[in-house]
């Protein structure tokens, strides 16, 4: 299958830590990032009992980063389904282009970065699970 949840990857993001407070966030091109970004936004305030996103890119990357508060993200193909649990503002998931991503969970104050490699363009969405399937499956 040309997409898999096994191309999501965890990232660490470089940190400098201080007395005064730490800092992360150092996203500098491909050495963290494995993309360029293009745009990014928050996603804040949602209901502990609330999913985000259910949708999957025809073409862009997206980094998701807890800057505050955790929050789980479900990556699924047709074949498989994994939950990653995000926590920290030094790691965040990298979601290529074909992969369904859910987010729920959120904790209370917690706060997502989206990085994105494209613009936005409605255009590039998949938010019907079924076309979606039959998207990835005709892709093979």
């Amino acid at each position: 299958m040309l997409h898999s949840i096994e191309s999501c990857s965890l990232i660490n993001i470089p940190q400098r830590p201080s007395t005064a407070g730490s800092s992360c966030g150092f996203v500098n091109g491909l050495h963290t990032c494995p993309f360029d970004v293009k745009r990014f936004f928050f996603i804040y305030d949602v209901p502990h009992n609330a999913r985000r996103g259910a949708h999957a890119h025809k073409m862009c990357h997206q980094l998701l980063i807890p800057v505050c508060g955790s929050f789980q993200v479900i990556v699924e193909d047709p074949l498989h389904s994994y939950v990653h649990s995000l926590s920290s503002p030094t790691v965040g998931l990298h979601i290529p282009p074909g992969i369904w991503a859910s987010e729920v969970g959120f904790s209370s104050g917690s706060v997502c970065l989206v990085l994105a490699s494209e613009l936005y363009d409605a255009e590039d969405y998949i938010r019907d699970w079924n076309v979606y399937e039959k998207y990835v499956l005709n892709e093979v």
